[in-house]
């Protein structure tokens, strides 16, 4: 039987990991590294960066598999991340059945924290067979790597804040019941779909890294910013992981505004 073990593990950097996940990964017998093409080799390097950092046990094997790729054309959008889901759980199970045929503690490396905006827990249910037991082992997350990075804290005084995803911002606008928004999985910089007016910024890719990018400021004047930014960074690195969160001021809501 498997014993499979998601271990967050931050943003990328080695030292953010917790003593939780650094013992769990010496725990394991295999830790799966998956590659996902030539432009983002540089996310399975990390993911072996991490475990040439940590890892003390000589018997931990690390293998790595190649990581089916999303039709982001298909128009039934869900309908299509479940086929996504089919599949990585399908590559999963080979690599398993390949290189822990007897059973055994598998590990993988969910960037941030397996619980939020991360589809690993989800596939791990498809995987046939069903796992003995699936832990979650959580890891610091990018909004609180981006509140850090940019010393504010992510709600006002009493105050919810709101964290949602681009696509969710960009066709559904501003989300009721909250001045403060956090934006995640947004490769459109869905921000450009929203009134900038009383709004501000705090932008952060690749937060925690070396590779750190930093902007904040009143949105129409740093959105456009930010797009150039992010279109160079990404075509340098040929990747890029980033998320920002919107504060909207105290009495800068109108009512037209709040009927949008």
């Amino acid at each position: 039987m498997i014993d499979l073990v998601m271990v967050g593990i931050g943003t990328g950097n080695p030292e953010h990991l917790t003593l939780q996940a650094v013992r769990e990964l010496n725990a394991a017998e295999l830790i799966l590294i998956p590659r996902k093409g030539a432009n983002k080799a540089e996310l399975a390097e990390l993911r072996r960066a991490i475990c040439a950092r940590v890892l003390t046990n000589a018997a931990t094997r690390i293998v790595e598999f190649d990581m089916p790729v999303r039709d982001s054309t298909d128009p039934d959008y869900r309908s299509g991340v479940a086929r996504w889901h089919d599949a990585v759980a399908r590559a999963w199970a080979d690599a398993i059945r390949a290189n822990l045929p007897r059973g055994g503690t598998v590990a993988l490396l969910v960037w941030g924290d397996p619980a939020l905006y991360d589809s690993t827990l989800r596939i791990a249910e498809r995987l046939r067979p069903a796992p003995a037991t699936v832990r979650s082992i959580p890891g610091i997350m990018s909004l609180n790597m981006l509140a850090a990075a940019h010393t504010i804290a992510l709600n006002d005084i009493g105050a919810p804040f709101m964290v949602t995803t681009g696509r969710q911002l960009r066709e559904h606008g501003w989300p009721p019941g909250t001045d403060t928004v956090v934006v995640m999985l947004d490769g459109d910089c869905s921000f450009q779909h929203i009134p900038t007016e009383g709004v501000t910024i705090h932008w952060g890719a690749y937060v925690g890294m070396p590779e750190q990018i930093l902007l904040c400021g009143p949105l129409a004047q740093t959105g456009p910013r930010i797009i150039a930014t992010r279109a160079e960074a990404r075509a340098r690195h040929g990747w890029i992981m980033d998320i920002y969160l919107l504060r909207r001021h105290v009495g800068s809501m109108t009512e037209e505004d709040d009927n949008a």
